[in-house]
């Protein structure tokens, strides 16, 4: 049997749970770069900010402000 390979999500910020996005402090066509914020998740009544691993460029936001994704949804992709 073939071995099946996961996908590749090295250019994608994926969702890490599920939450309201309050805020996203990029668009695309911004250049990030590492650490930088990205967007703000509220969950359970606290407030993560999702930031770059790398640096890179935003191609396609997803998701918006009052949006709310689930688990490994794609909120936005990079070059």
């Amino acid at each position: 049997m073939p071995e099946k390979l996961p996908p590749d999500t090295s250019k994608m910020l994926l969702c890490p749970m599920p939450g309201l996005i309050v805020k996203l402090d990029v668009a695309e066509g911004d250049e990030v770069q590492e650490g930088q914020a990205l967007c703000t998740i509220e969950a359970m009544k606290m407030e993560n900010i999702l930031r770059a691993e790398k640096k890179g460029v935003v191609t396609k936001i997803n998701a918006g402000a009052g949006d709310s994704p689930s688990v490994d949804d794609v909120i936005m992709e990079f070059e």
